[in-house]
């Protein structure tokens, strides 16, 4: 990995903002590619195609709006959040991708990615699961359009989210439990395309991150785009100005990649990711890739991973499912790599404070997920008081409960002063 010089990292970045990265190979930078068996390239060929002709379609763009506007229920609200801004001195904005159809942002990704599949003859798709959130959004999308529907869930995962297994599958969704690697959404991914493989013509694989080969990062992009597009112009109009700062959590990262396009281009805007730091910084504590990390392929991509000396993927760890994973998008990497978003981390425990804070102040109980970004806005707010922030709320909580039922509120010193700030 080379680090760009100043007048390289502003061309690559007027290159994000202009709409011409990735590259026709799928390059962001140096990053991103497509790195996959001969017997897939038919199919990723004709999906770059698809992607090509129908993004640009205006019929297929009008029923996509459509789905979002009457069945997701877009635009998201901005929410001002008085009482986390009383608390942390700032001026604080939630956009409440929360409150979209299914509970979190994923439902834009597949709703967009399902019409795709019918419109390119797919009979069948196949999807994979962390969270299980991009998996309730597969299922319900399947079932919106008729089509059936696998998704693919780490053992791990599917014990520590079972309400969101019992909804995928009242929505139709065959759910398989990957028992082999890590049993988390790494493995999931890998069964994902095992599938997806064996018959690469009638399968159609709906990715949920911005990962894997191309078009994937790009499609997911696009896709998850409308959070920044819609963020932006509801804080000027609400506020009468643009933020100072905006945070994202970011896992595999396609909700963050969807708010910060819409703030690439305000260089005064300063962009921030907040990775899973865990318990520790030691390989298998964390799944902070980017602060953390180094480049490799894996899953399609050339991007940035978690591996030892040896060149082998960690095993990783989050109290949030969602963030559990080795790698992260490939224009992610390039945006580190450049300097125009800063990835930082929040521990287990910073983001069960931060939620147990959001609960009390605010009557929002937000994913574990967005706990992180939540955290890492928090620690911001202290370092540059009176300052505006906007957090994306990649999701809710309700499918978290299980698991925030092993932390009851005040179990950890952050969680109890986070609560006693808020009363």
């Amino acid at each position: 990995m080379t680090n760009p010089d100043v007048a390289q990292a502003d061309d690559l970045l007027e290159a994000l903002i202009a709409g011409t990265c990735p590259d026709a190979h799928g390059r962001f930078g140096e990053f991103g590619g497509c790195y996959v068996p001969e017997t897939l390239m038919p199919a990723v060929t004709r999906l770059a195609e698809g992607v090509h002709h129908y993004l640009r379609d205006p019929d297929f763009r009008a029923r996509l709006n459509d789905e979002l506007e009457h069945w997701v229920g877009r635009p998201t609200a901005l929410t001002h959040a008085p009482g986390l801004s009383a608390l942390w001195g700032a001026d604080v904005w939630l956009k409440r991708e929360d409150l979209a159809h299914t509970g979190a942002h994923k439902i834009n990704n597949t709703i967009g990615q399902a019409l795709l599949a019918q419109a390119l003859g797919a009979e069948r798709i196949v999807a994979e699961t962390g969270a299980g959130q991009h998996g309730v959004a597969s299922a319900a999308a399947c079932a919106r359009i008729g089509l059936p529907c696998v998704v693919y869930m780490g053992a791990v995962d599917v014990a520590r989210q079972a309400l969101n297994v019992d909804r995928m599958r009242r929505l139709g969704a065959e759910v398989i439990a990957v028992e082999s690697g890590d049993q988390t959404l790494r493995a999931a991914i890998d069964e994902a395309i095992r599938d997806w493989v064996s018959d690469p013509v009638a399968t159609y694989y709906l990715l949920g991150s911005a990962i894997g080969p191309h078009p994937y990062p790009y499609l997911v992009r696009e896709l998850q785009s409308v959070i920044g597009k819609e963020a932006r112009a509801q804080i000027i109009a609400r506020s009468g100005s643009l933020p100072d700062a905006a945070f994202a959590c970011v896992g595999g990262g396609s909700n963050a990649i969807g708010l910060y396009h819409g703030f690439l281009g305000d260089r005064d805007v300063a962009l921030f990711g907040i990775e899973a730091g865990g318990h520790g910084p030691a390989l298998g504590e964390h799944s902070a890739t980017l602060s953390a990390g180094k480049p490799g392929v894996l899953h399609g991509t050339y991007s940035v991973l978690l591996y030892d000396s040896d060149g082998q993927i960690q095993e990783t760890h989050s109290v949030s499912a969602g963030l559990d994973y080795p790698g992260v998008g490939p224009e992610h990497a390039l945006l580190r790599q450049i300097g125009r978003v800063d990835y930082r981390t929040a521990t287990d425990d910073e983001a069960l404070a931060a939620l147990d804070e959001c609960c009390a102040a605010e009557g929002i109980l937000p994913a574990l997920e967005s706990a992180h970004a939540l955290a890492g806005a928090r620690r911001w707010a202290s370092e540059n008081p009176g300052t505006k922030i906007l957090i994306g709320m990649s999701g809710r909580g309700d499918k978290d409960m299980p698991i925030l039922a092993e932390h009851p509120v005040g179990s950890s010193t952050q969680s109890e002063d986070a609560r006693n700030a808020a009363a």
